[in-house]
């Protein structure tokens, strides 16, 4: 596919072009607060996940400021969210006063209320992080052992223009994971794996942002993160790409010159949009790999989440509709080093959020 690229629009990359030669190091600022919390259209949250043993699934969040108009956005929050084995769902969105919000500007420390994440740093370059979140259905208590270095692109920071600045960081793209958690009355011990990163942003979403695809490849040896974000006209649609490839714990690549390509769109009523059952990414002789839909594990319409009146107005007159999919796929990797091209195989899960359309309505 053909690159739109917005001269306006300043990724952090240290070049050459759209890649880092430089990868530079995660700090740990990095994953502390940037934001001044309250302050209008400024966002900013912690995501974490795990893939645990047994077939949960889990995700967590901790909101200095929420982005999502759904869940009442600038709020301060925090979000536990369980997919179980036989698929059924539950998610808790818990509402906190400023006063009960505490974030570090140096390290990752974050409190809210009785939930909070802390860090403890390792010679290695592995961190081992510990969050805690509960409320009366749900509680998570686990350790995260980082397996990869940290990685941001570049700076970590998109300026698009005058219409704001968008930034993410990956503390740990691949954790072990390790700790309990409670299924209603139902305690257990779990280990799997995990995820988390950082986000901060200083406009809404939707104003710039059509859509945006990201997941996870977790290989034997290799492990990959991505993200590709479709912006509107107001950026001459630029789309904002960023690829991370690492072997063991070190990372190699780091790119947003890779070609994307989406295929095979299946249509889903629950969220009222489509989406790509196939999707590959491809650096030229050096990564790629291939996502094929097994599973749906999540398809919704946003919408459905919003209060009624936000919801029409959303839907009438700002001309929203945003859509959620969390996908469940195999996996096909490719990455040549020095000549040697290895290929290795398994499954990922990946995510879709779109304020718009995507590939053609059966």
């Amino acid at each position: 596919m053909t690159d739109n690229i917005n001269p306006n629009v300043k990724e952090g990359w240290t070049g050459p072009g759209r890649r880092d030669g430089t990868i530079l190091p995660m700090k740990p600022e990095d994953d502390a607060l940037h934001i001044e919390v309250g302050a209008k259209n400024q966002f900013e949250w912690w995501y974490f996940d795990a893939h645990l043993e047994g077939g949960y699934t889990l995700v967590a969040f901790f909101y200095a400021a929420i982005p999502n108009p759904g869940l009442d956005q600038g709020k301060i929050a925090v979000e536990l969210t369980l997919l179980r084995p036989d698929g059924r769902k539950t998610q808790k969105v818990v509402k906190y006063k400023k006063p009960d919000f505490y974030a570090s500007r140096e390290i990752p420390d974050v409190k809210i209320g009785e939930n909070y994440m802390k860090v403890e740093f390792q010679d290695d370059g592995l961190p081992i992080y510990e969050i805690f979140l509960e409320d009366e259905d749900l509680m998570f208590h686990l350790t995260y052992k980082a397996l990869v270095k940290g990685w941001k692109p570049g700076t970590g920071y998109s300026h698009f223009a005058e219409l704001g600045h968008f930034a993410w960081v990956v503390p740990f793209p691949r954790a072990s994971v390790e700790g309990t958690i409670r299924d209603g009355d139902k305690e257990m011990s779990v280990t799997g794996v995990g995820y988390h990163d950082h986000n901060w942003l200083n406009f809404s979403f939707q104003s710039i942002i059509e859509y945006w695809m990201w997941g996870r490849v977790y290989s034997e040896n290799f492990t990959c993160s991505y993200a590709f974000i479709q912006c509107n006209d107001k950026v001459d649609r630029h789309a904002v790409k960023v690829l991370m490839g690492a072997k063991g714990s070190e990372v190699f690549l780091s790119s947003g010159e890779y070609e994307f390509t989406q295929d095979d769109f299946e249509y889903s009523e629950a969220a009222g949009h489509s989406f790509p059952r196939t999707i590959s990414v491809n650096v030229p002789g050096e990564l790629e790999f291939k996502l094929e839909v097994v599973k749906v594990l999540e398809a919704e319409n946003m919408l459905d989440n919003f209060p009624r009146l936000l919801s029409l107005a959303a839907k009438y007159i700002l001309r929203m509709k945003p859509g959620y999919f969390r996908l469940n796929s195999d996996f096909t990797l490719k990455v040549t080093q020095d000549g040697v091209t290895s290929e290795e195989k398994g499954n990922t899960l990946h995510e879709i959020v779109t304020f718009k359309q995507l590939g053609p309505k059966e």
